[in-house]
């Protein structure tokens, strides 16, 4: 009974709706940090989820062959991976610069 409810298109259906949860609860993470902080913030967290629904998303759209939701998802997914890289960066240079000081060089 199982197997004849479950089509490919009901499985992508719940891809799709797994996919759009994790990006939502990206500003639910963003909400409760900036409560926590006094002040809004954009925590690393809100950027993972971002990026994992963005491919959830693409994913979706691809098998739905949506051009219009393809774009959007490919090019917010360049938007996310461009941040962390970001983030990455900024904390590679400040544990570089808080080396330096500990050595006195």
């Amino acid at each position: 009974m199982l197997h004849s409810w479950l089509t490919p298109d009901r499985l992508w259906l719940a891809i799709g709706f797994a996919g759009q949860a994790l990006f939502a609860s990206r500003f639910i993470i963003q909400w409760f940090k900036s409560e926590m902080e006094g002040r809004s913030v954009i925590p690393l967290a809100f950027w993972y989820c971002s990026l994992g629904g963005g491919v959830v998303l693409l994913a979706y759209a691809v098998y739905k062959k949506d051009p219009v939701f393809i774009i959007g998802q490919a090019s917010g997914l360049l938007v996310y991976s461009r941040n962390l890289y970001l983030i990455f960066r900024e904390r590679s240079l400040l544990r570089e610069v808080a080396a330096q000081g500990k050595t006195g060089s």
